[in-house]
């Protein structure tokens, strides 16, 4: 189980996203990257961050950032909730939540709720700024805007 710091490395993983396409986002690096986990496909909180994420997209792919939404849900509900509300960016299926710990992304509630955690990645493959809220899901958008900034 890991424990992503600042100034750490992006771990090498891949994952299949709502089209079954496998995503491997060591071969991304060279853009920065907003990988954001997220407890579950379509509940309340998730689908706000989602269409947060969603309507502020254009500020993340102006600058050429790419954006994965990670959950446990299957490709399929992934498909569905990507398409029900339009979203711009790929979704990750980590069905065994290996990837999730492989970040060491804290549950909360006794352990009962996933997670949400946004980790935002330089051109370099560094973790830059890790930002873990479960509650307030759209300021996860806001955060990672903020961030981004800097990296220009």
């Amino acid at each position: 189980m890991g424990n992503m710091q600042i100034g750490d490395r992006l771990p090498d993983f891949k994952l299949q996203n709502q089209d079954g396409k496998w995503i491997e986002v060591v071969k991304l690096i060279g853009k920065p990257m907003v990988i954001y986990f997220y407890p579950k496909d379509d509940t309340i909180g998730c689908t706000r961050e989602a269409c947060t994420f969603r309507d502020e997209y254009h500020q993340f792919s102006d600058i050429g950032v790419l954006v994965f939404g990670i959950s446990a849900d299957s490709v399929e509900s992934h498909k569905k909730f990507k398409k029900k509300y339009r979203l711009p960016f790929d979704l990750l299926a980590d069905e065994g939540n290996s990837i999730r710990n492989l970040f060491g992304v804290p549950s909360d509630l006794f352990g009962l709720i996933p997670g949400r955690v946004t980790y935002i990645i330089d051109r370099q493959g560094v973790i830059r700024y890790i930002f873990n809220n479960q509650l307030n899901a759209q300021k996860h958008v806001e955060e990672s805007l903020r961030f981004i900034q800097t990296l220009r």
